[in-house]
């Protein structure tokens, strides 16, 4: 069910707002490979109607269930809009669209949310990794061994013709 408020409603009085919203309801699957929604994401705002626009604040939080991008291990991490802020005009060229004055909050909370996403998600800050675990993977390459050294892979690479 899609957060919505009612802008008949702000004229009287500010509303507050407290729920979750379901994780499907946000469609952010697909956006990370690495990030995910499974849980619902709760929040508790205030809405109140300023001259010419809506202004609405509060908290929004949600877990991420998320594989860390060194060692691909799975981690939960919390995710909190503590001052999550939305100034919604009523006039002019960006004037949010009222259905039956009626607005939908879903698309603003999923862009922040979005926004808020790791860009790398860690399981710890000090991750090695998947190969600091491997004994031989702290040992340099040697040149001379079955694979190409530096130089000669660089004289094959200069032999192509475009």
């Amino acid at each position: 069910m899609p957060l919505i408020i009612n802008a008949r409603q702000l004229e009287k009085r500010d509303l507050e707002l407290t729920g979750e919203l379901p994780a499907p309801e946000l469609e952010l699957a697909g956006f990370d490979e690495l990030i995910e929604i499974t849980q619902p994401v709760g929040y508790k705002l205030v809405a109140e109607r300023l001259a010419n626009s809506i202004l609405v604040h509060g908290q929004v939080h949600c877990r991420l269930g998320c594989q860390c991008v060194r060692c691909l291990r799975s981690f939960t991490q919390d995710l909190d809009l503590e001052h999550w802020t939305c100034v919604l005009p009523l006039e002019g060229e960006e004037a949010v669209v009222l259905n039956n004055d009626c607005l939908d909050l879903t698309p603003y909370i999923r862009e922040d949310i979005l926004l808020a996403f790791p860009q790398h998600p860690l399981c710890e800050r000090e991750c090695p990794g998947l190969l600091a675990q491997d004994e031989h993977a702290k040992e340099p390459a040697s040149v001379d061994g079955g694979a190409l050294g530096a130089s000669e892979a660089w004289a094959e690479l200069n032999k192509l013709k475009f």
